[in-house]
């Protein structure tokens, strides 16, 4: 199973289109799309600015946002099949659909590590692809993405949320930042069945995506 991260950036763009018919198109029984909270999340820090509540309350809020974009995503292409439990995701993959993950799972009662702004719906994929045991994660974002720079330098940026690349060295699978114009090399990689695919131009590869791989074991971070 492969994981995919669509940016909420991406959510103002006609190229979301693009994505999303895609992997309705060529991700049946490989991909769970995990959504951004896009301006949903974004909404979430304004208030929280304007009445200090606290990084729980904002957490559960954000994810309600992640929940919202999933139901436009679904509006926008209905061939993918909303779940929100883990076992509800695992039987859409196995009758052949595309998940759409509703991030129910991920709202929380108390404090823990997932309630601070520096988790968000990025390190949220590699959590969810965790407890699915994932193939690979990948991460679309809207923003050029360097090949030169690490995980730590692209949080540093912005790019990718403060806690992803701690939960990215741990995971077990590879973890993959593309951009959003790299939409043809994820087809081709979900029709080869292999990343990053074989036979494409040298300046998609020099553009398109930065990688990072590790052997080490899975470690779920409490929940």
């Amino acid at each position: 199973m492969w994981i995919v991260k669509l940016g909420g950036s991406i959510a103002h763009d006609a190229v979301l289109l693009r994505w999303l018919h895609m992997l309705a198109e060529f991700g049946g029984g490989r991909v769970a799309v995990v959504p951004g909270g896009g301006a949903f999340a974004d909404q979430v820090r304004i208030a929280q600015q304007q009445w200090g509540f606290d990084e729980l309350a904002a957490h559960n809020m954000a994810v309600l946002g992640m929940a919202q974009t999933a139901q436009m995503l679904h509006a926008l292409e209905p061939r993918l099949a909303l779940a929100a439990a883990d076992e509800e995701i695992r039987q859409a993959i196995h009758t052949g659909r595309v998940a759409l993950w509703v991030p129910y799972a991920a709202l929380r009662d108390a404090p823990d590590t997932l309630t601070t702004w520096d988790v968000t719906s990025d390190s949220l994929a590699l959590w969810l692809a965790r407890r699915l045991n994932a193939e690979r994660v990948l991460v679309v974002k809207a923003c050029r993405v360097d090949p030169a720079l690490g995980l730590a330098d692209l949080a540093a940026a912005g790019v990718v949320d403060r806690r992803f690349p701690q939960w990215a060295q741990d995971a077990a699978f590879p973890v993959d930042v593309v951009q959003v114009d790299a939409l043809d090399a994820v087809r081709l990689a979900l029709v080869r069945g292999e990343w990053p695919p074989p036979a494409l131009p040298p300046l998609d590869l020099s553009r398109a995506w930065h990688t990072e791989r590790t052997p080490a074991p899975p470690r779920l971070p409490p929940r």
